[in-house]
């Protein structure tokens, strides 16, 4: 019986050493997340016109982008990665996505409504987000420290990057660092390498 005993204990710490040991590796692979700050308070419409806030987003992770619908070059691969990221997290509640349009005069919510379909955006937390011109700049240039403007000597009239930004659920931008130990602040939504990035940091956060 004795042997029979040991047999066991030995069987159920090897089991236990399989699951383990992945789990403790991925640990110490796992990127480490700095805090940059507090996203400010904002309010704005959706698609479906409904009034988004800060609290739309309370215990969820999300992305933040800025961009406009009629924009002609970096936005349609933003979006396009963008839903990479949804089709990721299918299913998942507690992930979201916020796009703030910086042409609100053109970007009505049934002209969001139409891209959002355009794009198979089915999130019901992807809220496409249109509202005071001079408070979704002050949001993207103060809040977030991502330049928009207008340039009128630019294709499609507007200036913004090609950045993600990540948000925890308590509200806070989160970065991954890099080899140096600085906060990479933003993602690159426009290579693949920054795309998966943020999706292996935004499983460490859910």
């Amino acid at each position: 019986m004795k042997n029979y005993s040991y047999i066991g204990i030995s069987f159920i710490i090897l089991i236990f050493g399989i699951w383990a040991v992945p789990k403790i590796v991925d640990k110490f692979n796992s990127p480490e997340l700095a805090i940059i700050g507090k996203v400010p308070d904002y309010s704005f419409i959706n698609q479906n016109k409904k009034m988004i806030t800060n609290e739309t987003y309370k215990g969820k992770v999300y992305v933040v982008e800025f961009f406009f619908t009629t924009c002609p070059s970096i936005c349609p691969i933003m979006n396009k990665n963008m839903v990479k990221i949804q089709d990721k997290y299918f299913g998942n509640p507690k992930l979201g996505i916020a796009s703030f349009s910086i042409d609100p005069v053109t970007d009505t919510p049934e002209v969001l409504k139409v891209y959002a379909d355009q794009y198979n955006i089915t999130n019901p937390n992807w809220h496409m987000l249109t509202g005071d011109k001079e408070a979704i700049y002050k949001l993207a240039n103060s809040g977030f420290n991502l330049y928009v403007g207008e340039n009128s000597e630019v294709e499609g009239g507007f200036e913004h990057s090609g950045f993600f930004a990540l948000i925890d659920q308590n509200g806070n931008i989160r970065s991954r660092l890099d080899e140096n130990k600085n906060p990479i602040i933003y993602y690159n939504g426009l290579e693949d390498e920054g795309i998966q990035m943020i999706k292996e940091d935004i499983k460490l956060l859910l």
